[in-house]
């Protein structure tokens, strides 16, 4: 399998003399650190067992969000919380799109166009939700930005999954969508959606003082499909959550100066081959690198984490309604540094260790990948 930092090692000097000006400062940290991620450059940790007494050091992780080697503990986490967080009823998985005239303005604004594009897609949900004759009342959501597509192009987008119920914290009614006609597969029309939510981005746009572009077409796409319970939705947003946009299997070959990966169409679910330049792909990888800081995965409503007395409403109402009790949080323990010798589990004892080039390094094994 290619890893992404020895390509990154072979083609960076190629990237940023061939694209100095969309290099910012937040790719090229990134750049750096997935370079040095578990290699000999990276610093290294010493564990100690505390069975035997064995002594190692393993080199530290670089535990960028970017990195497809690093954070699978906080990727499963997350996906553990949110289920944990799951109220009975059918959910659904909201999409909105942005058309592609506003990309280059989304790229020079990026903070700012993201953190609108992710508010205005909640605020039209919330509308909805409030003037729907059923609902009447303030939802929840789960929202995690994306800025790609399958074959990494720069397409920002957000999902928002999101159960077909709204709580009415004033009078203290939990309600829930009736099944109708339609069936469990219709929550809200994608037409009158895409409508408002184009209307309160672009006021959010000029409230921000960005310019629009000259033409902007009428007709914008949004997308909403129900998803189950939604825990399969969760996975997906958190697959793609911590651990980049491509991962090390979909990179097939290296060679001639050339990079070639792979991704499945969603349309007709075959494999598609594409082959560029190394250059050209390490653009591709690190244009989707948030800025610093910057949340790409946010809880509305009432599954907001500071609305605990929401939070302690809604257990009270859903529970009692659905007569199950409530499950304790389960969490999956953080994998162990087992140790060569007896298999017992190694505690780190020195971090931060300064990378000495006069000894081989010891190669980790797959257990301490997870760390």
């Amino acid at each position: 399998m290619i890893s992404l930092a020895s390509i990154i090692e072979r083609f960076e000097a190629d990237y940023l003399a061939q694209y100095p000006q969309c290099a910012l400062r937040n790719q090229r940290q990134a750049l750096v650190a997935m370079k040095r991620c578990r290699s000999t450059l990276a610093p290294r940790m010493l564990a100690q067992c505390g069975d035997c007494g064995e002594q190692r050091t393993v080199p530290h992780s670089c535990g960028h969000r970017n990195c497809p080697h690093c954070q699978h503990h906080e990727s499963q986490r997350w996906i553990e919380r949110q289920t944990q967080r799951l109220v009975p009823g059918s959910y659904f998985l909201i999409t909105f799109t942005l058309p592609a005239e506003l990309r280059p303005l989304a790229w020079q604004h990026q903070r700012i166009f993201y953190g609108a594009l992710m508010d205005c897609a909640w605020a039209t949900l919330h509308m909805f939700s409030q003037n729907h004759k059923q609902l009447q009342g303030s939802p929840g959501a789960v929202a995690v930005l994306h800025t790609h597509s399958r074959q990494l192009a720069f397409h920002p987008h957000v999902h928002l999954a999101m159960p077909a119920a709204v709580l009415d914290a004033d009078k203290g009614l939990w309600r829930t969508l009736r099944r109708s006609t339609k069936g469990d597969g219709y929550l809200f029309n994608h037409k009158a959606l895409a409508t408002v939510f184009r209307a309160k981005f672009i006021a959010a746009l000029l409230e921000a003082g960005l310019p629009l572009p000259s033409a902007l077409p009428q007709k914008w796409v949004v997308d909403c499909k129900a998803v189950g319970n939604g825990e399969k939705a969760l996975v997906y947003l958190g697959r793609y959550l911590y651990r980049g946009v491509i991962q090390e299997r979909e990179i097939l070959r290296c060679e001639n100066g050339c990079v070639t990966y792979r991704w499945r169409d969603s349309k007709t679910g075959k494999l598609v081959q594409r082959t560029v330049s190394g250059a050209t792909f390490l653009w591709l990888v690190l244009q989707h690198v948030l800025p610093k800081g910057f949340r790409r995965s946010r809880n509305y409503g009432f599954l907001h984490p500071n609305s605990k007395r929401l939070i302690a409403l809604l257990r009270l109402l859903v529970f009692k309604q659905s007569n199950a009790p409530s499950a304790p949080p389960t969490q999956t323990p953080r994998p162990q540094l087992l140790c060569r010798c007896c298999g017992a589990a190694m505690v780190i004892v020195r971090r931060r260790i300064l990378p000495s080039f006069t000894e081989p390094p010891c190669a980790p094994r797959e257990q301490d990948l997870s760390r």
